[in-house]
């Protein structure tokens, strides 16, 4: 139902087949767990297929090692008219030691769309914060939206040279 999941949780097992020469796990690995966190949270509050539309702030802080435990969370931390921020962290766990440690973290926003395929953006419920945490995300969310505004004719200044 719209409106009503506003976070996900995947947990999984880091695999021999995500990790690098250095036997870490690669960053575009956990890019692309970021955006499947960050898409099931969007569908499910939204209700509607869903875009990834950016990708503010990320930062690998701590490598994941195989052999630890995954833990991938995305909330939603803002509402525009179609478009939802996201904050995802994937958390990495040492299951022998139980030490737990933060080893990316991200802003996404996803756009819901009327259709898979050449889709418009159509409307997502509205969501406020309430708690001192979710007012504090949100507000970093609206920081990153007004910087991604002020680089847009950066951007676009580069693709024209």
């Amino acid at each position: 139902m719209p409106g009503t999941q506003r976070e996900v949780e995947f947990r999984f097992l880091a695999q021999p087949t995500d990790v690098n020469f250095g036997g870490k796990v690669h960053g575009g690995m956990a890019m692309k767990w970021l955006d499947q966190a960050g898409y099931a949270c969007a569908v499910g509050w939204s209700g509607a297929y869903c875009v990834t539309a950016s990708v503010s702030g990320i930062q690998f802080l701590a490598p994941i090692l195989i052999g630890d435990l995954v833990t991938v969370r995305a909330r939603l931390i803002h509402t525009g008219t179609s478009s939802m921020h996201l904050s995802v962290d994937v958390l990495a766990r040492d299951l022998r030691s139980g030490e737990e440690r933060l080893a990316t973290s991200c802003v996404m926003v996803f756009v819901a769309l009327d259709k898979p395929d050449g889709g418009k953006p159509t409307p997502v419920p509205p969501w406020k914060p309430v708690e001192g945490r979710d007012l504090r995300l949100q507000e970093y969310a609206l920081k990153l939206m007004e910087m991604s505004r002020a680089m847009e004719p950066l951007v676009l200044a580069t693709r024209e040279a």
